[in-house]
C-alpha cells in the first residue's frame, strides 16, 4: 500500500484566508495557519484562489508566494486560472502543482498545454461529478497527475473510468468511513473541514490510521527507549535546537513515557523533575515544539532534538534559554549561508536607509538597467578569469558577481530562502 496523505485546504480572498468557498469570514493569520499545518503533520496544502479580478488574483498569488517562502509542505493551488500565464505564475510562486476546475470551459485544452510545457506531474484537476471524466477519459490519463474529488459519492464511478490516483474531500466523515476509503488502492489522501481545523490533532489521526493498517507519513523510531543509556534518574537529557537556524534553545529530560509520547504526537514532551510529571512543552503557554528530528549521540546517552519552535523556548520569554554571557571571543563568521544572509541584510538596509558615499546606494539609485549592466560586466570578468590557470582571480570575480546579484535580489524582493527553496525543488 502506498503512503496516504492528509491534505489541508485553504481558501484565499483579498490575500486573506477565509472559511470556505461560500463563507467569506476571515480566519486566523494565513501565514501562522500555514506554519501550523507545516509543523503539525499535514502532508500537502491545497489553496483555492477565490479572486474575481486580476488585481485580487495578483494579491492572492503574492500571499501564496509568501506562504511557500516559509513552509516545507508541498503546496498546490488553483482558482481563477484563465491562461497559461496564470499556471506559470503559481508555479513560480513555489507551488509544486496547479489544480484546474473540470467544470470550467476550456480547461482541458489549457491543462493539456500546461502538461506539455511543465510536465504532467504538475497538473491536477478537481471534479464534482463524473461528466468530465466520462467525456474525456481517453485524454485525462495523459493530462492529469491526480484528481481532487469534491463529492465522495462518485468515487466508485471514477474508479470504473480511470486509474488516476485521487484525493477525496469529505464534508463530514466518520472514522470507519475514512479507513475504508483510504484502503482503496487509487486513493492518495483525504481532505476536508475536519482536517483544516487548527485544533485538529493530525499526528494523533495518523497514529490511529497507522494502527488500522494505513501507511502514513508519521514518525517510526529507528531506536527504542531500551537502546538508550539512562542517567542515574532513569532519564535521558535532550538538547533542543531550532531546525532552521541550529540555535540551541534549551535542555530538558525525557523518561520512557515522554520519549514515546513525543514520537506519537510529534510535539516535544519531557519529564519535569521539579513537578514530577509529564510535560508537553507549550500545552499551557502555546509555545509548542514540533518535532523535525530526534538523533542519539555516539554513546546513546543524549538526544539532539531539532524542532520548529512556536514563540519562546525559555520560561523567561526569551527565544532561547542560553542568554547569560560567561566569556566571548570575537571571530569572523565563515558559515556560507550566514555570510550571504548578512551581506544581503546590509544591502537591504542600504535600500531602506540610504547612506551617503555607499557604493551599494550608487548602484541602486541608478536603477535596474545599471544593476543588470554591472551583472553582465561581472559575468564577463568571470569568463575571462577562468581562462587563466590560477583559480584566485576566479574567486574574486565570482565574489563580485554574487554581490551584484544580491543587489538585484534586493531590488526584486527575492530572498536567499527563495533561491535555496527553488534549488531544493530541482
Amino acid at each position: 500500500m502506498e503512503q496516504k496523505n492528509i491534505v489541508a485546504t485553504l481558501y484565499l480572498k483579498n490575500g486573506k484566508a477565509v472559511k470556505s468557498r461560500t463563507d467569506m469570514t476571515e480566519i486566523d493569520n494565513v501565514y501562522q495557519l500555514c506554519q501550523l499545518y507545516n509543523d503539525s503533520g499535514i502532508d500537502k496544502i491545497i489553496i483555492f484562489d477565490l479572486s474575481t479580478d486580476d488585481d485580487e488574483h495578483e494579491k492572492n498569488i503574492h500571499t501564496i508566494t509568501n506562504i511557500n517562502r516559509n513552509i516545507e509542505v508541498k503546496v498546490c493551488a488553483g482558482g481563477n486560472i484563465n491562461r497559461i500565464d496564470d499556471i506559470k505564475k503559481l508555479l513560480y510562486a513555489g507551488c509544486v502543482q496547479v489544480i484546474l476546475n473540470a467544470s470550467k470551459h476550456g480547461n482541458l485544452e489549457l491543462a493539456a498545454e500546461a502538461s506539455s510545457r511543465f510536465g504532467k506531474d504538475r497538473i491536477l484537476v478537481s471534479v464534482e461529478n463524473v461528466d468530465f471524466i466520462f467525456k474525456h477519459k481517453g485524454e485525462i490519463d495523459n493530462t492529469f497527475h491526480e484528481i481532487l474529488v469534491l463529492n465522495k459519492n462518485i468515487i466508485d464511478a471514477i474508479e470504473n473510468m480511470t486509474d488516476i490516483p485521487y484525493v477525496i474531500n469529505f464534508d463530514d466523515a466518520q472514522y470507519d468511513e475514512i479507513v475504508e476509503v483510504l484502503k482503496r488502492e487509487n486513493v492518495r489522501g483525504i481532505a476536508g473541514p475536519f482536517i483544516n481545523d487548527p485544533h485538529a490533532d493530525i499526528m494523533k489521526l495518523k497514529a490511529t490510521l497507522s494502527n488500522a493498517g494505513i501507511k502514513m507519513d508519521n514518525f517510526e523510531a529507528a531506536l527504542k527507549w531500551s537502546d538508550l543509556k539512562l542517567n542515574s534518574d532513569g532519564m535521558v537529557p535532550v538538547i533542543v535546537q531550532d531546525y532552521r537556524t541550529d540555535e540551541v534553545l534549551m535542555l530538558a529530560y525525557m523518561n520512557e513515557e515522554a520519549f514515546n509520547t513525543t514520537i506519537t504526537i510529534g510535539k516535544m514532551t519531557y519529564y519535569s523533575r521539579s513537578r514530577q510529571e509529564l510535560w508537553i512543552k507549550g500545552l499551557t503557554s502555546g509555545h509548542f515544539q514540533y518535532v523535525k528530528s530526534l538523533t542519539a549521540d555516539c554513546d546513546y546517552d543524549t538526544i539532539l532534538a531539532k524542532v520548529s519552535q512556536v514563540g519562546a523556548a525559555c520560561h523567561t520569554g526569551k527565544r532561547s534559554c542560553f542568554f547569560n554571557p560567561i566569556v566571548q571571543k570575537e571571530y569572523v563568521e565563515k558559515n556560507p549561508l550566514k555570510v550571504l544572509e548578512s551581506v544581503y541584510d546590509v544591502i537591504a538596509d542600504r535600500k531602506a536607509n540610504p547612506k551617503e558615499g555607499s557604493y551599494t546606494n550608487h548602484i541602486l539609485d541608478k536603477g535596474i538597467d545599471q544593476i543588470l549592466k554591472k551583472l553582465g560586466e561581472e559575468a564577463t570578468e568571470i569568463v575571462i578569469a577562468a581562462k587563466n590557470p590560477e583559480a584566485e582571480a576566479v574567486k574574486f570575480e565570482i565574489t563580485d558577481f554574487i554581490y551584484h546579484c544580491m543587489i538585484l535580489m534586493v531590488e526584486k524582493g527575492i530572498t536567499w530562502e527563495d533561491i535555496t527553496t527553488e534549488l531544493a525543488q530541482r
